[in-house]
């Protein structure tokens, strides 16, 4: 098929340009708009961006003319890299002008008709955008990817879940400086420290686990009935996301029936073909001493969550670790599959 014009809003910051790096050689997904801050409109993307990725920035994209946050005529899908306050005037505009805003901010997650997808974990979730263009009289639309950490997380525990009836989480988060994005924290308030505090953070991951993992039943998602009980911290590592987890279910399961369980995880056939999924979407470690950030990280083209350390609990039944690139699985590369997602399915005419 002839490749889908697509915009980038928020295409200068840290998340903006995995984007780029992602969609340069997309086989369905083509860069035709790149907004930022409107003192950069009307200025050349290559001379404005701060580029921050390991591969070269395309000369394609370099060459484009940066544009106010408006829809573009002919473009049906957005990502939006966008913070989320700024998110939640600009993203609704689009969905009004017909394109569809597939979103990495935080701005419409919780909403009771917005699509929070996992394409592996919840792709029917999808179906809440038909009832969300009816109740808000728009033809485009939004769908939102989780939380960083909680994309690793909610990967990592939804085939748990579904084989033994998950029922209470605590969770500790490690999470990597990336993640507040550039220049993000001080170096001097981080390195050779750990920061106990993200604002915000602990909430979301609390609630959009439940939502992610909850039922779609005529138009609406019932949250999972699971407690979850979220600690973060920022560590100083560049990229990547850990986190520890202790686990209650209804049914305990061993460390090797739990091991075999994410080691047979996979989507939905028509998700495992998707061009951004990795296969296998889960990889089980099973050395004592990983998954490690420097070692990890970009296994499954950074998409796939890495899982060690799987273990008995002596409070709850079970106890892990679980890793993923917080820019690509955690955001920019989740957003992509989401469209890819929207558009095997319908959502977007090809």
């Amino acid at each position: 098929m002839s490749r889908i014009p697509v915009a980038i809003l928020g295409a200068t910051g840290t998340v903006g340009q995995k984007f780029i790096r992602l969609l340069a050689d997309h086989p369905w997904f083509e860069i035709a708009q790149v907004a930022a801050s409107a003192d950069r409109i009307g200025k050349r993307y290559g001379d404005e961006v701060r580029w921050r990725e390991t591969t070269p920035l395309p000369a394609a994209v370099a060459n484009l003319t940066l544009t106010a946050a408006e829809p573009m005529g002919g473009v049906p899908i957005a990502f939006s890299a966008l913070d989320a306050g700024i998110a939640r005037e600009i993203e609704p505009a689009f969905a009004r002008a017909g394109t569809l805003v597939v979103s990495n901010a935080s701005a419409f997650r919780m909403e009771p008709d917005v699509p929070l997808l996992i394409p592996e974990v919840n792709g029917a979730h999808l179906g809440l955008l038909a009832p969300q263009r009816v109740a808000r009289g728009w033809s485009g639309g939004i769908i939102a990817n989780p939380n960083c950490s909680t994309a690793a997380l909610v990967v990592a525990l939804a085939p748990l879940h579904q084989a033994f009836g998950l029922r209470r989480v605590v969770v500790a988060t490690l999470q990597a400086a990336s993640g507040a994005g550039y220049p993000g924290v001080p170096s001097l308030d981080l390195l050779g420290n750990v920061i106990p505090f993200i604002g915000g953070e602990e909430e979301k991951i609390e609630r959009e686990t439940r939502k992610l993992l909850g039922t779609f039943v005529d138009t609406t998602v019932r949250d999972a009935a699971v407690t979850v009980s979220a600690m973060v911290h920022r560590v100083p590592v560049v990229d990547g996301h850990m986190v520890s987890v202790s686990l209650a279910f209804d049914r305990a399961p061993t460390p090797e029936e739990a091991m075999a369980v994410l080691e047979q995880f996979h989507g939905d056939a028509a998700v495992t073909a998707l061009p951004s999924s990795p296969t296998p979407v889960i990889e089980v470690d099973r050395r004592p001493d990983r998954p490690q950030s420097r070692l990890d990280l970009d296994r499954g083209g950074g998409m796939a969550v890495t899982v060690g350390r799987v273990r008995a609990c002596p409070l709850h039944h079970l106890r892990l670790v679980a890793l993923s690139h917080n820019l690509v699985r955690g955001a920019a590369g989740a957003a992509v599959q989401n469209a890819e997602w929207a558009v095997a399915s319908g959502v977007v005419p090809r």
